[in-house]
């Protein structure tokens, strides 16, 4: 089943029975109990991405609240009656429109002064499996999903940046009196992603191949930033699987722009990405989406887990 799609069963009425446990919300998690009864700023985050922006920028004056928990895929997210309740009661919810329809119900139905919606602060594209083109060109049905916008911007440190900006003046707008703190984080901040972004164009100038197959299309604006094709197994859904016509464009591809890797994720199933590496006399190895930080994840926070990502890039593409 496509998770981008489907319809969350049963979110408005956890949405209309969670408006009324206001009064429970101060019990109803960590970021409810260190957020306001600290001074504090409660900040719901829907997922990783955007939990570390918000304690980047927020530092000492924030206190972040995950939904999505970690190991969890986050277009899996089903939020409970608590997390709604909880939501409801924060001072500002950060989320990325159209990545978790849950989610984006809760937001919509919630009195949240200051909704920062991440999908807002950048420009979105459609990608599928037809970016570069070439496997996509022997399966007509590969790109059934390309009409859908990409949501994985940050996994390209520019947009990221981008998204990162108005993540800070929301957090200013909300809390005033800390502007002037939020603002300098985000200098610090801003730093870390021209710094970031700059290692990835110096470390992927010049490679043997262009080309990298993953699990699922999430390196979309990664691929399109630093002139890379990425060829997805699976579109834009990590879940569904590819047809045997795909696996042959994509076995075809791989001889003949030399790939030498295939990538899977940490938070789905590797079977289909090594089985086709098997069958083709590839690698398999990680690239991570970085939807969430687990104990597998090769790097403690969002820059560390990007530059472990650049890593493996340099050495699927035969970088020197």
């Amino acid at each position: 089943m496509n998770v981008r799609r489907r319809l969350i069963s049963g979110s408005a009425a956890l949405v209309a029975t969670a408006l009324g446990l206001g009064a429970l919300s101060a019990c109803s998690g960590p970021g409810a109990a260190d957020g306001k009864g600290a001074g504090k700023l409660d900040v719901v985050a829907s997922f990783y991405p955007l939990q570390y922006l918000a304690e980047e920028i927020g530092g000492s004056h924030v206190s972040v609240t995950n939904l999505t928990q970690p190991g969890q895929e986050p277009h899996d997210l089903e939020i409970s009656a608590r997390q709604t309740a909880q939501l409801q009661e924060a001072d500002a919810v950060l989320y990325l429109k159209n990545l978790q329809p849950a989610v984006d119900d809760a937001v919509a139905q919630s009195e949240v002064g200051t909704k920062i919606d991440a999908a807002s602060l950048t420009t979105l594209e459609k990608h599928g499996n037809e970016v570069g083109g070439h496997a996509a060109e022997h399966d007509h049905g590969a790109g059934e999903e390309s009409g859908a916008a990409d949501p994985h911007v940050w996994l390209d440190p520019v947009r990221f940046g981008e998204v990162a900006e108005g993540v800070a003046k929301g957090l200013e707008k909300a809390d005033p009196k800390h502007a002037g703190d939020y603002e300098k984080n985000m200098a610090a901040l801003r730093k870390k992603f021209v710094a970031l972004d700059q290692d990835f164009r110096d470390g992927l100038a010049h490679t043997d191949t262009r080309t990298f197959i993953t699990t699922h299309a999430a390196f979309g604006y990664l691929a399109e930033r630093y002139g890379l094709t990425e060829e997805a197994i699976n579109g834009l859904d990590p879940e569904s699987e590819p047809s045997a016509k795909r696996v042959r464009g994509l076995e075809s591809l791989a001889k003949a722009d030399g790939v030498t890797t295939v990538f899977y994720e940490t938070l789905v199933s590797d079977r289909t990405a090594r089985t086709i590496a098997r069958d083709a006399g590839l690698r398999a190895d990680v690239l991570d989406p970085i939807e969430g930080i687990t104990g597998r994840s090769k790097g403690d926070d969002y820059m560390e887990v990007m530059r472990s990502n650049l890593k493996a890039l340099r050495t699927a593409l035969g970088a020197r």
